[in-house]
């Protein structure tokens, strides 16, 4: 995993062995982010990563110049390998552990961007997209992303869908 553009472009993120997780691979990544990028300026801006794993999304944004970056991942060594690395690059990154729908159900801020990357055998997508959409989580203008595989399908009206490999990708405007 690399960071793809921005001030720690071509930077190697090295996670440990021992975490559990299925990075959104680079050329995904490269192709979600010049989609962003296309519509967006990352200065100034907030993030949510949901399910941030290894921090490659976080790390992401943050080089591209998001100031501020909340990465929610349930598993302990996933948060404490982010908040490392967020300090190593000097990131504005603060990771935290948290069951995802518990922290977006008890969530009082707004993002101009949320990514979420849940586990392809998620079963609660339905329920996560509704929370953040109920709650306001996203500031308007913004963009919620919703990382998947092909069985995943939303209905909603203001959904693109953008397919890259196995990976798929919803986005929703605010």
């Amino acid at each position: 995993m690399r960071i793809i553009s921005g001030t720690h472009k071509g930077r190697k993120i090295n996670p440990p062995n021992n975490l559990l997780i299925r990075p959104t691979t680079d050329r995904a990544k490269e192709a979600i982010f010049s989609i962003i990028e296309s519509r967006y300026f990352f200065t100034e801006k907030t993030t949510l990563d949901l399910f941030s794993g290894s921090g490659n999304i976080s790390l992401e944004f943050a080089s591209r110049g998001c100031n501020k970056i909340k990465a929610i991942d349930h598993n302990f060594d996933c948060v404490r390998f982010i908040n490392n690395i967020s300090e190593e690059f000097k990131f504005n990154i603060s990771a935290v552990q948290s069951e995802v729908l518990k922290y977006v159900e008890n969530c009082n801020e707004q993002y101009n961007f949320i990514f979420a990357d849940p586990p392809y055998k998620y079963k609660n997508y339905e329920e996560l997209k509704d929370i953040i959409i109920k709650k306001r989580i996203v500031k308007k203008d913004g963009l919620l992303i919703i990382e998947h595989d092909k069985t995943t399908i939303f209905n909603d009206l203001n959904v693109e869908v953008r397919k890259y490999g196995t990976s798929h990708f919803s986005l929703f405007s605010f």
